[in-house]
């Protein structure tokens, strides 16, 4: 899955273009490399978002293409 629309079917970015514009920017950086909107991802990538001042790290646990808004939580592990 796109890296773009993992941020968004998970609800870590609300928008798909708010994520798109967050990976276009060198925002976003998947296993310690800078990702762009269309970069592939898998369980088990490590996820770096800087917003602003701060970052927000993630382990991908589960992907799917679509997921009910009780349920996002699943999809992503908190570091």
């Amino acid at each position: 899955m796109r890296i773009d629309k993992f941020l968004k079917v998970s609800r870590v970015i609300k928008r798909r273009t708010l994520a798109q514009e967050a990976c276009s920017r060198d925002k976003v950086m998947i296993n310690g490399k800078v990702a762009k909107p269309g970069t592939t991802v898998k369980e088990g990538d490590t996820v770096e978002i800087r917003f602003g001042e701060n970052t927000t790290r993630f382990r991908i646990k589960k992907i799917a293409e679509h997921v009910r808004k009780e349920d996002a939580g699943e999809m992503i592990e908190l570091l």
